[in-house]
């Protein structure tokens, strides 16, 4: 059982550990705008790194014991960063960022979008999809620490306004 922990669980933990933070901290560095939207070529790369830190992981232990040293050390480790996430606010500004505003009454944020390498194009489509016609009306857009570009819009407001009054209206009716 002692052979068992020295040559199996604490190599494989360590390295499974050491590609894990690895990993962590190159997806910090290589932006939060890569996590929400993955092309092909995206999916291809992750596939592939997945592949090619499996043996780093686990060595020359291919046996089923190695797989599950090596996925019970990374449940366990995503499992405490999560808690360090949820329990320091420096931590989690580390690890996952915090919110770049892209656009602010109808004014691009050249300097953001270029730091977050987002395109015209990219951002056009985004304001596009929030059904927001063109830049000039959009109030606030926003890259999210998840990846996503929160858009709001002068429409959004007028409509929330129109619907809390429709709303006001109908409860003083009844």
């Amino acid at each position: 059982m002692n052979d068992f922990i020295m040559n199996d669980v604490i190599p494989v933990s360590l390295r499974s550990a050491v590609i894990y933070v690895c990993i962590v901290l190159l997806i910090r560095v290589f932006g939060k705008k890569e996590i929400s939207q993955l092309s092909v070529i995206d999916l291809v790369f992750i596939l592939l790194i997945s592949n090619s830190v499996q043996n780093a992981m686990v060595g020359s232990n291919t046996s089923l014991q190695g797989g599950l040293i090596a996925a019970i050390t990374l449940f366990c480790l995503n499992a405490l960063f999560r808690q360090l996430i949820f329990k320091s606010k420096t931590v989690e500004k580390f690890l996952e960022g915090s919110a770049v505003m892209l656009i602010y009454q109808g004014k691009i944020i050249q300097e953001h979008l270029d730091e977050q390498k987002i395109t015209m194009e990219e951002l056009e489509a985004t304001v596009h999809e929030h059904g927001v016609k063109d830049i000039l009306e959009v109030d606030l857009a926003i890259l999210e620490i998840d990846g996503n570009i929160s858009v709001l819009s002068d429409n959004f407001a007028h409509k929330t306004v129109k619907r809390r009054k429709h709303n006001k209206a109908l409860n003083q009716n009844m």
